[in-house]
Parts: C-alpha cells; structure tokens; sequence
C-alpha cells in the first residue's frame, strides 16, 4: 500500500469514528427542543451518553438552523445563517475567569503590539476565527464558518457566520463587514498568515472591500511562542488551551476533519454532522480571548512577570533582548536561571545568551564566569565559550600566552580551520613577545 493510500484509509477510519459518535447511540436527539439557548451543551460528554436510540435519518438531514439557535440572515446578497453563543461572565474556561475578560487594561495590547494598538478598550477587540474547504489556502479554498467574539458586560459573546451553500458566500462577508464595523482591534490566531488574507482574497473574488484595514491586527501567536516555545513542544492554541489553561476538549473534531465534513454536509444535507465544528470553532475563539489576557501581561510588565517556570521567564527575555531592552533582559535571563532550567541545553543556551549580554554590557568579569562554567562541561557552547575566552585573553587582557593555552584546550575537543588559523597566529605573537624579552634583558 502506498503512502497516500494508507493515508486515505487512515482518513477514512477517523471519519468512521466520528460518525459513529455523531450518527448512532451516542447522540442526543433530544436537544433539539433547547438548542436555541445553549449549543454548547449538545456536546456535553453527559449528554453524548444519554441517549441509546440513533438519530433518524429524517432528523439527521434537517437544516443547520433545527440543530442550533440562529437565524437565516437575509442581505442585498441573499440569505446565509448565523448563530451567536453567550459565555456567562460568572464561568471559567479551564482557570481562566471568563468575567475578568472586562476588567483588562485599555492599555494591555500597547507593549506586545509595538504601540499599534494603544488604549483601545476589551469592548472594541474583536477576537476572528475561520473554518475552511482546505488548509493550504488559495483562491479556491473558502470560509464557510467564520466566528467573530466580542468581550461584553454579560460576558463573552461568539458570532458564528454559515455559507450552507457556496452561493451564500457573498452574503455571508457583507454580513461580516458590519458585523466588525465597530471593532479597533482584531485578534486572531496565525490569523496575519492564513485567516486574513484568506478572507480578503475572498472579498476581492466577490468584488467587495474587506473590514480589515481600519482594524489593527494582533496575531497572538508569535507572542505565545516568545512566551512558551521554551517550555512546550507545540504552541497550537489547542495545546497551549489545555498546558496553559487547564481546559481539556472532550470528543472535538481534528481540524484536518473539518473540510470533509463540510463537503459531506454539501453532498448528503446531514447537518448534524458540522456541530463538532461549530463547537470547536467556539472553543478557539473562547481560547485565544483567555489567552489574550495572559500573553501581554508578560510584555506588559516584564519586571513582574506572573510566571514562576524558568523558561517562559527566558522566552520573555529573548524578546526584550530583540527589542533592545538589554537591562531589562539581563535581568530576566539571570531569574530564569534561578528559577530553575529542566532541560539541559535550554538552560546552556540561556548561560550563552546571558554572557553575550554581561560583555555587551560592559560587564567583562561576569561574562568570563558564565564562559568559565560553560568551558568546564560537555556542552554544545563548550567550544565557543573557550573562544570567546582565548579573545578575551589576546585582546582584552593582551595575554596571548593564556589566549594559545585555550584555544589549544578548545583545539582538544574539535579541530577546525579556525581554530588552527588562531593558534598559529597566537604561536606567532608569543615567540615575538619572548624575543622581545630576550633582546631587554641582554
């Protein structure tokens, strides 16, 4: 079998189990009755295990708007349907506390944005997410579920727009374009490398200007991956949703899934099967709102960074180095260190980093110590580290004597081109500086 047939058959085994799940006994047919006031919970583990009956067929096939609370939306366009879900402020989404979402400072997006988003208001962040016909993107790839969320008095507000049909499309982005008219800031996800263009490439195939170049646009990802790169293997929001929140999915569709069953919904009308998908695109929306009120607090506020873990306090100052703030990183490369490094190499690199900063700094003896401890331990900074060493000697403190003597104990773990050009020179300098010598004392 190839490569890409064990895939499809791979495929098609996942899809099997979601549709036993959504299709069968493990369904509750019996939400239909309270689907207007609360979607979320007709995916609930309690109410995915309380019926043993399987879903008619007839039920199965009805349209998107018997499933869920919403309306058909008509426009100049035509009709497309949308669906709003309201996240209680009085709730939690893992720890975080989805009413705190409110009290966040105007100022928060000031630091982690460069100043593009300066004293703007939670009420006026709108927080985009889309579910797509494919992940490569392209012209012929759409968004047929697009979710706006919006931080309100009530708590936290999420806007589902649905094409059920490709003709729906242009109804759905004019809709979309009003929907986000009030918003300054918008918040995504990767959304700078996918969601957006993805969307505007949209709007200029159906002749109409985009919402977003009024808005600012924060991607929260490469803040998260300042953040946490360090200490988590993946930054998707979904794992950093349960590292980081706490929150763990039950039953969730993989996101390779949701094109298929969108183009399965198409071709058979089987509406039930595109809730996971509302679902999820719900969660993520939720997610990155709650995550968006920890990321800029670290940028916000460096010298009181809520985070105790020695590598989020090192991803921290990687950025402050990048951004110039040098003191500021010194600082924190010094705490993460105290705080505690558990992967080796994590901790090796932060020492380099460290070093580097003490001799940009002018701190000549601290560096020479961090070098030191790092020449003195198989590392992948041993070698450099006595380089740097043998530099300092030849020029700082004018010893080539000592500047050979390491550059030879660097010579004995690796031998390279470099290395041997500096020890013949540094032989060089040490029999001119002894005939020198010998010339004085005759």
């Amino acid at each position: 079998m190839s490569d890409l047939q064990q895939q499809l058959a791979d495929l098609r085994a996942r899809v099997a189990r979601i549709n036993s799940k959504y299709d069968s006994s493990k369904y509750d047919s019996g939400l239909a009755s309270h689907h207007a006031t609360n979607f979320s919970s007709t995916f609930s583990t309690s109410d995915a295990d309380s019926e043993s009956s399987p879903i008619p067929l007839e039920k199965a096939q009805s349209a998107v708007e018997d499933w869920l609370g919403g309306e058909q939306v008509e426009t100049e366009y035509g009709r497309h349907f949308e669906t709003e879900k309201l996240y209680e402020r009085y709730r939690r989404h893992g720890s975080a506390d989805i009413g705190s979402l409110a009290d966040l400072p105007h100022d928060l997006l000031d630091s982690i944005s460069g100043g593009a988003s300066p004293l703007v208001p939670p009420a006026e962040w709108a927080f985009l997410d889309t579910e797509t016909t494919g992940l490569a993107g392209g012209s012929g790839t759409c968004a047929f579920l697009v979710g706006v969320g919006r931080i309100t008095a009530e708590g936290f507000r999420v806007r589902q727009f649905f094409m059920r049909d490709y003709c729906e499309e242009a109804s759905l982005l004019d809709s979309l374009t009003r929907h986000l008219a009030p918003f300054r800031v918008l918040i995504t996800y990767n959304g700078r490398a996918f969601d957006q263009p993805l969307l505007e490439t949209r709007y200029r195939l159906n002749r109409s200007r985009g919402p977003f170049g009024k808005l600012e646009h924060l991607d929260l990802l490469h803040g998260a991956r300042r953040l946490w790169k360090l200490r988590y293997d993946s930054c998707r929001l979904v794992d950093l949703e349960n590292q980081v929140l706490g929150y763990e999915r039950e039953g969730d569709v993989p996101g390779a899934l949701i094109p298929y069953l969108y183009f399965e919904y198409l071709r058979t009308g089987r509406a039930a099967r595109l809730l996971p998908v509302f679902h999820h695109n719900a969660l993520d929306i939720l997610s990155l709102a709650c995550l968006t009120g920890i990321v800029p607090l670290a940028f916000k506020d460096p010298e009181n960074l809520p985070f105790k873990h020695g590598a989020e306090i090192a991803g921290i100052a990687r950025w402050l180095r990048q951004a110039g703030e040098l003191e500021q990183a010194r600082a924190l490369f010094r705490r993460a260190i105290d705080a505690g490094l558990p992967d080796d190499n994590l901790l090796f690199r932060t020492l380099w980093d460290l070093a580097a900063l003490e001799r940009k700094l002018g701190a000549d003896q601290q560096a020479i110590t961090v070098w030191e401890d790092l020449a003195a331990v198989r590392n992948p900074f041993r070698i450099p580290a006595l380089e740097e060493l043998a530099k300092h000697y030849e020029h700082r403190q004018k010893d080539p004597a000592r500047a050979l003597e390491t550059t030879r104990a660097a010579l004995a773990y690796e031998d390279t081109p470099a290395l041997r050009r500096r020890e013949e020179r540094l032989v060089r300098r040490t029999a001119s500086r002894s005939t020198v010598k010998r010339q004085r004392l005759l």
